[in-house]
């Protein structure tokens, strides 16, 4: 890949990574990118570089530039391998003036690299550095995700540097995002902040709004993974400002697993309750859907129903794994229920039920179980269920409180 110039004298040169099916635990069917910038002043300055096995694609696009001996400054925004990986090499091949980062960026690059003798020059929030025609400001942005993170801002061209933060996992020879398939680029986006970002929500909403308190201007953001956003920033600004409030779209996602059959006869006459309300529902079995693309839907349902069988006393292992895998991510202000058959004992609905009150879900039904094979009365409680669901989005719809029956 050649390097892309985004702005004048500013440059993607980062890698494209076409392979990776997996990131940490996180589907990614598209791959993903590892961007670096390279802005040319007075001091040449680096941001952020590449996974360590991208280091030859890194250096080939600096070279197509700039001798890399010339670079001046090294901005590491974030420290997670997939952005610091190539760094020890990078230093080695540049010997550069100053390593830029954040306090805790100055402890994480020490403990991943051990080195304690580099250049570093350690930046806080609303810190300025001269490059000569251009100024970079900078800005904590601690857990999000990292303790480490922080954003970059070059204040003439108003392009702001976000690490991870607006960013997706998409490989594409297309650096901007008016360049691609716009449901691709917002589903790889909502994808990436269900699975990375969820959790961190309250310090987004908290960024966010200190970021329109500064009334910073936004030409262009450059994330660390995907696209650059130049034609419309504020479309994924806005984005994150929903999911960080966690503003449900009104339908419902069922999640289910099942051995014989019968949990996913119930799931099916729930959603005919939901349907029989003009409710709009998600059906997701998790033997076929990845758990990250399972949150992906999580992330803007207003409710969430589980539906499992017992197994040994338990639940069947996928389910009890995306549970572990959401319980991280912790979504909030949601409705929830949970179902499933069983043989002779049945604490799979009571284990899903409190997975999703620890949570902090609104409870809207006890939960409801069948022995073995369900019956037409029960498949009846089931559509009665998938009612109850709706009425208790309705309620929540409509600014009434809705309690939680556990």
């Amino acid at each position: 890949m050649k390097p892309i110039e985004i702005a004048k004298n500013i440059y993607w040169v980062g890698a494209i990574d076409w392979l990776t099916r997996d990131f940490h635990g996180y589907s990614t069917e598209r791959g993903t990118t590892y961007n670096a910038y390279l802005i040319l002043d007075e001091k040449v300055t680096l941001i952020d570089t590449v996974k360590k096995t991208y280091i030859d694609e890194l250096l080939h696009c600096i070279t197509a530039i700039i001798d890399p001996k010339k670079i001046d400054y090294l901005v590491v925004n974030h420290v997670e391998p997939d952005h610091s990986g190539a760094l020890p090499e990078i230093i080695n091949a540049v010997t550069p003036e100053k390593v830029i980062c954040s306090k805790m960026g100055q402890k994480a690059l020490i403990q991943h690299f051990h080195n304690e003798d580099w250049p570093y020059h350690v930046v806080a929030s609303g810190d300025e550095l001269s490059l000569g025609e251009r100024t970079l400001s900078f800005m904590e942005t601690r857990m999000l995700h990292w303790p480490d993170s922080m954003f970059s801002y070059v204040k003439e061209e108003q392009i702001l540097f976000s690490n991870d933060a607006f960013g997706e996992h998409l490989a594409t020879s297309e650096r901007f995002d008016d360049q691609v398939d716009q449901s691709v680029l917002m589903h790889e986006a909502t994808k990436y902040y269900a699975n990375i970002l969820t959790l961190y929500s309250p310090l987004i909403k908290k960024l966010l709004a200190k970021v329109s308190e500064m009334q910073l201007p936004i030409n262009m953001i450059a994330p660390d993974h995907g696209v650059v956003w130049r034609s419309n920033p504020q479309k994924i600004i806005d984005a994150y400002a929903k999911w960080c409030n966690n503003q449900g779209n009104g339908t419902v996602v069922i999640v289910y697993d099942t051995m014989w059959e019968s949990t996913r006869k119930m799931a099916r006459s729930i959603a005919e309750g939901l349907q029989e309300e003009g409710v709009s529902y998600t059906f997701l079995d998790l033997q076929i859907n990845h758990r990250s693309d399972v949150m992906t839907v999580v992330l803007e349902a207003s409710a969430v129903i589980l539906g499992c069988p017992t197994l040994n006393n338990g639940m069947l292992p996928r389910m009890a794994g995306f549970l572990m895998y959401m319980r991280g991510l912790r979504p909030t202000n949601k409705i929830g229920a949970c179902f499933g058959s069983y043989g002779w004992s049945g604490e799979a609905v009571g284990l899903m039920n409190d997975a999703l009150k620890e949570m902090k879900f609104t409870m809207c039904h006890q939960g409801l179980k069948v022995q073995y094979v369900p019956r037409e009365e029960h498949l009846a409680q089931c559509v009665e269920l998938g009612k109850t669901i709706a009425s208790s989005m309705k309620d929540m719809r409509e600014g009434k409180e809705v309690k939680s029956v556990l």
